[in-house]
């Protein structure tokens, strides 16, 4: 008999009807899902409706699911990403980065110069990766944001190993090419700070 709280049981619920395996199923992937979302979106509106559609298409779509190919993270990763490229085709184009709250970046108990540096260069960083190509920006968030090893990221989004290899080195590179004057200038006011 299997677990009553395995992902693969409540999804079983869920699909039967059961409100509550379906919450918690909810529950226990609504983060992962949405970060991803916002990562690859680069807004909290885009964000949202993802994670939802997400869902919902799950409970809609129940036997979609195989526990043999992969967890049910990495398929609501997956059916994430998918719906991504789906509004990128509507839309004919990748959607602007809207502004970041500038409260998501500040540090507590750091001295003001060091929570605006901190705050600076989180949204430079996060600037720096809404900007990379699509299929550059999913590999490093999949890869360094979200976890997921490179053989599930190419199950995901039907490459090779190597190809999401090769777009993980490029995004990093590109990355630190793009970082470089800031960091830096923040090496700069660090040491300047600390004399």
């Amino acid at each position: 008999m299997p677990e009553r709280n395995t992902d693969e049981f409540l999804l079983e619920s869920a699909g039967a009807g059961d409100a509550a395996a379906f919450q918690e199923l909810y529950e226990r992937h609504r983060k992962p899902v949405f970060r991803f979302a916002y990562r690859l979106s680069g807004n909290v509106e885009n964000a949202e409706d993802l994670t939802h559609d997400c869902f919902l298409s799950l409970i809609k779509r129940v036997a979609s699911f195989d526990p043999g190919r992969a967890s049910l993270r990495t398929y609501l990763l997956a059916a994430t990403r998918n719906l991504w490229l789906k509004q990128l085709r509507t839309l004919g184009r990748e959607s602007a980065l809207d502004e970041f709250d500038e409260n998501d970046f500040i540090a507590v108990g750091k001295a003001p110069l060091g929570r605006l540096l901190e705050n600076e260069l989180s949204q430079t960083v996060a600037e720096a990766v809404a900007n990379l190509p699509h299929l550059q920006r999913e590999a490093l968030v999949l890869f360094e944001y979200e976890g997921i090893s490179l053989n599930e990221i190419a199950s995901m989004v039907g490459s090779d190993v190597g190809a999401v290899k090769a777009r993980l080195h490029r995004a990093r590179a590109r990355l630190r090419k793009t970082l470089q004057p800031y960091l830096n200038s923040h090496r700069e006011i660090v040491t300047l700070e600390k004399a």
